[in-house]
């Protein structure tokens, strides 16, 4: 499984989302979801930004180029 696919996953279970949630925020099917957990496939680029919106994270934190959620934020 890939990184994104472990995190996505994680964070999903950490904060309580349920897949048909983050679904239809996304505007796609919740077995796209699954998709994405399970490592089948991998969002686009414009995508990962609104999964990162989602989440309140950056795409480095869900790539798993940073341990740190918000590394996109100015300090």
């Amino acid at each position: 499984m890939s990184l994104f696919a472990c995190k996505l996953k994680e964070l999903r279970l950490k904060t309580g989302s349920k897949q048909i949630d983050i679904a239809k925020y996304l505007g796609i099917l919740p077995r796209t979801v699954r998709f994405y957990e399970s490592g089948e496939h991998e969002p686009d680029i414009d995508m990962l930004i609104k999964i990162a919106d989602f989440y309140n994270v950056s795409i480095d934190y869900l790539v798993g180029r940073t341990n740190n959620l918000n590394s996109h934020k100015n300090q």
